[in-house]
């Protein structure tokens, strides 16, 4: 088959090319996806997890990318819950090769499946902000319907998400990024836009009940005096150092997940929820996108079959 790989650790980018692969292994619990089209995170030759497998033990070449919509071509002896020719779409494990391929192997239990009525292309951009979004909101967050929440970074993919899903929950949703964002913001959701430019952006949230950090930096050090007693500051950018005195604080990865990634896509499938695609491009072109992404708005998607 096909496949983007990279082959050194120290300069992935530099040796980034489109090859032939071996068809992935399916073991028990996996199927095989016929990739449709996959999305990649810039940064992602970067992680220590890319290059080992779950042993720890180093694996070269690797084949990137984590998001995927597709067919199921083949089942694995011993997995249930999904069928050869079924549509799914899923995020996959960090320590395996990756879907900026013709085939992938994929946990069954990290695959949903993807109604006939949605475009696999648009899809594939939303397994992880949308599944980010959805846990640092929910599972961490404990976000409920009439609470207020202060969305960083929300002009982002994964904080656009989160805006779309936290208005969408009832709550209220205060959106922060720099002023260029701000229509882009209020048109997804947000009740208010917070300028983070400027030096005293505390004043103008007051007190939230949630803060759902993917700034990082002194924006979350900040964050912690704007939240309600009994609150949460939830980053994906890195740890909390500076804790609310009488709330939670916590930083998390995302984690593949059959059943929240269903609530994503049955809201993006009813209109509630739209991923923020940049660019598609064909699997010949990936190498290229993966070394220009960085700083441009938007999921690159590729498509392949």
């Amino acid at each position: 088959m096909r496949a983007v790989r990279a082959h050194d650790r120290d300069a992935p980018l530099d040796d980034l090319v489109v090859e032939e692969a071996p068809y992935p292994y399916a073991g028990e619990g996996d199927v095989v996806v016929k990739v449709r089209a996959a999305c990649f995170t810039p940064d992602e030759l970067t992680w220590p997890a890319s290059w080992v497998d779950r042993a720890g033990r180093p694996r070269s070449p690797v084949v990137p990318g984590h998001e995927v919509s597709g067919e199921v071509a083949e089942v694995a002896l011993g997995t249930t819950g999904l069928s050869v020719g079924q549509r799914v779409i899923g995020l996959t494990d960090w320590n395996r090769d990756g879907t900026l391929a013709e085939y992938v192997a994929v946990e069954a239990r990290n695959l949903t499946p993807l109604p006939a009525d949605v475009d696999p292309v648009r899809a594939a951009a939303l397994p992880m902000p949308g599944l980010t979004a959805w846990q640092g909101l929910f599972t961490h967050g404990r976000l409920g319907i009439g609470q207020s929440v202060l969305v960083h970074g929300a002009g982002g993919g994964v904080g656009m998400a989160a805006t779309q899903l936290a208005r969408d929950a009832g709550a209220r949703v205060l959106g922060s990024g720099r002023a260029r964002s701000r229509d882009q913001v209020l048109e997804l959701g947000a009740e208010e836009f917070v300028d983070l430019e400027q030096p005293a952006w505390e004043e103008a949230v007051g007190l939230v009940d949630l803060v759902f950090d993917a700034v990082g930096g002194t924006v979350l050090d900040r964050s912690a005096a704007v939240l309600r007693a009994g609150g949460a500051l939830i980053s994906i950018s890195r740890p909390p150092t500076v804790r609310p005195e009488n709330g939670r604080a916590m930083y998390f990865i995302v984690e593949p997940d059959r059943d929240d990634l269903a609530q994503v896509v049955d809201r993006h499938r009813q209109g509630r929820l739209r991923p923020l695609v940049g660019s598609v491009r064909p699997l010949a072109e990936a190498p290229d996108a993966f070394r220009t992404k960085s700083g441009t708005a938007g999921k690159t998607v590729v498509t392949v079959a």
